[in-house]
């Protein structure tokens, strides 16, 4: 199981405000991670995959521009 932090721009994330594990981001392939799975960033600025232990994490001064 890989703990990697994940720095991602606001433009990173999706409609919603999320991204999805595995990613690309990360340096990961689809095929070879676990099932994918839906992270909310947007709400508190980061969020942790349950399933490897990946943090994805707005980076400083980055702010998601949507709906609240």
């Amino acid at each position: 199981m890989s703990k990697s932090l994940v720095e991602i721009l606001a433009k990173d994330l999706n409609e919603q405000g999320g991204v999805y594990c595995p990613s690309p981001l990360a340096d990961m392939k689809i095929w070879d991670g676990h099932p994918k799975v839906y992270l909310d960033v947007a709400h508190s600025g980061s969020a942790k995959c349950p399933y490897c232990g990946t943090v994805y994490k707005l980076k400083e001064g980055e702010h998601f521009g949507g709906h609240h």
